[in-house]
């Protein structure tokens, strides 16, 4: 089984107005061109009151570093109160969303994620010694590209978020 490190957690909060259509295909073509990743959907759920809208989101994405180390990131949407309104833009009403959404991202570095040091109690001992004393600067380099790419990611989106409430 592979050895899991999470080293990175954080989210954002955005209150006002977006078009969440074009936020989440945004974040989803972020993340798949600029990290790497091959997402996945695991959860996608909405639930109505009245006029607006409750949706919670959930991807997994990996990408493999090397065959010994993998980069596991699992992305979460909350959207809150979700509202269809129109706004007037350079003279042209556009329709849009108006809500509150929290987009949050835990980063995780996979090593040995095929197995190969876990067939003997031996094995795994030689595994610990391999990142403690052979390898430690590229744990600590993966651990730095995993951070990085995570905190891109949400400064990213809150830009973006940004950007849009001003329009």
């Amino acid at each position: 089984m592979a050895e899991k490190d999470k080293v990175f957690s954080s989210k954002i909060k955005y209150g006002g107005v977006v078009n969440f259509g074009a936020f989440y295909k945004f974040c989803y073509d972020w993340l798949k061109d600029e990290t790497g990743l091959t997402l996945s959907e695991d959860k996608y759920g909405e639930k109505l009151s009245g006029d607006s809208k409750n949706i919670d989101v959930d991807w997994t994405g990996t990408r493999e570093l090397t065959d010994y180390f993998k980069f596991e990131a699992k992305v979460s949407f909350k959207v809150i109160g979700l509202t269809s309104i129109e706004i007037t833009q350079d003279g042209k009403k556009i329709k849009t969303n108006k809500g509150s959404i929290e987009v949050g991202i835990k980063g995780t570095l996979l090593k040995d994620y095929k197995g190969k040091f876990e067939k003997t109690a031996f094995q795994k001992f030689l595994r610990g010694v391999y990142e403690k004393l052979v390898i430690p600067s590229r744990v600590d380099e993966f651990q730095g590209k995993v951070i990085g790419d995570c905190e891109e990611f949400l400064s990213q989106a809150k830009a973006y978020l940004d950007l849009e409430g001003k329009k």
